[in-house]
């Protein structure tokens, strides 16, 4: 049976890299929005996969990003499918975007918007972009730059405060004709297309700030829906290796594209992992302002997730 499916695609990244891709059976798939807690997902699914803290290689290469056009689509390929342990595998395609197979088990994990636009402000500023570029341009060259950048790079603003209402996007408007991948619009279309899968068998949605709240609880859902047992002497271990200082101690091994050059600063990719900041630099006019931002783009079921989570949806 044939499938369509959107393509997503930015400088960094093209969906169009699934195509023929061969799924296994117990694949699982994880694709979220970024700065969502992709790795935090892909760690607690390693954990899970090997059950012991050690792991046999770095984190990207267990778990390789399909998408990411700065490392050939063949080498990743030949990568996955030299792997015997069982697979996860890292991608920022909403679910609309990607191949389905009815074995493989797709996990996507959301966080509260405000939080993930001050982790992409300090993302953004840790990239070493004339790595990521001129990686780029070796994969895929620069035939496309003019048509996904007819402006050049856009330039940042300096204040933070004006960079975090840049990554919300245009006020007063629907659902832009974007990539599907940009700021707040891209972030709540990807998660809508999970949303609206929530009831199948293979779909399970996470969100960051459960996770923060039980980690041991919500790893252990997730072993359940990977349908993974675990050994209950071993589990303190494997969840105190999935918190965030124990995380960050390893970010040589466990940070995204370390094996690529991504980062100015490996350990700051793992900057706080915390949750309100922009609480400091919000009064009551920009919190008006952001919920009526919200209004336009996302149905209330999904925002309330979106902003508590499920422990949040069910005490409310």
């Amino acid at each position: 049976m044939s499938e369509t499916r959107r393509r997503y695609r930015n400088l960094i990244m093209d969906s169009q890299r699934w195509n023929g891709f061969e799924f296994r059976d117990d694949d699982i798939v994880i694709s979220t929005p970024s700065k969502c807690g992709t790795t935090w997902m892909q760690m607690q699914c390693a954990l899970l996969v090997f059950q012991t803290p050690v792991l046999p290689a770095p984190l990207t290469r267990l778990s390789p990003w399909v998408d990411v056009q700065t490392e050939t689509v063949e080498s990743v390929f030949a990568e996955l499918a030299a792997q015997e342990h069982r697979r996860f595998i890292k991608t920022h395609t909403p679910f609309d975007g990607l191949p389905y197979h009815p074995g493989v088990t797709y996990i996507t994990v959301g966080r509260d918007p405000r939080d993930v636009a001050l982790s992409w402000d300090n993302h953004w500023n840790n990239l070493n972009l004339e790595s990521v570029i001129g990686l780029r341009v070796a994969v895929a060259g620069m035939d496309d730059f003019a048509e996904l950048l007819p402006n050049g790079i856009p330039e940042t603003p300096e204040d933070p405060v004006d960079r975090f209402w840049a990554w919300m996007g245009s006020e007063g408007l629907a659902e832009e004709e974007e990539s599907g991948l940009v700021g707040l619009v891209g972030m709540l279309h990807h998660l809508r297309t999970f949303w609206e899968r929530r009831d199948d068998n293979n779909v399970a949605l996470f969100h960051y700030a459960d996770i923060q709240a039980d980690l041991d609880g919500e790893m252990r859902r997730l072993a359940s829906t990977l349908k993974i047992d675990v050994v209950e002497s071993w589990w303190d271990e494997l969840v105190a290796a999935a918190t965030f200082d124990k995380m960050k101690d390893r970010a040589a091994e466990l940070a995204p594209q370390v094996t690529h050059g991504f980062w100015n600063e490996t350990g700051r990719f793992f900057n706080k992992g915390s949750s309100g900041q922009w609480q400091s630099f919000f009064d009551e006019a920009d919190v008006a302002r952001y919920e009526a931002r919200v209004h336009d783009l996302a149905a209330p079921d999904l925002a309330e997730w979106v902003h508590s989570g499920w422990q949040g949806a069910r005490s409310a």
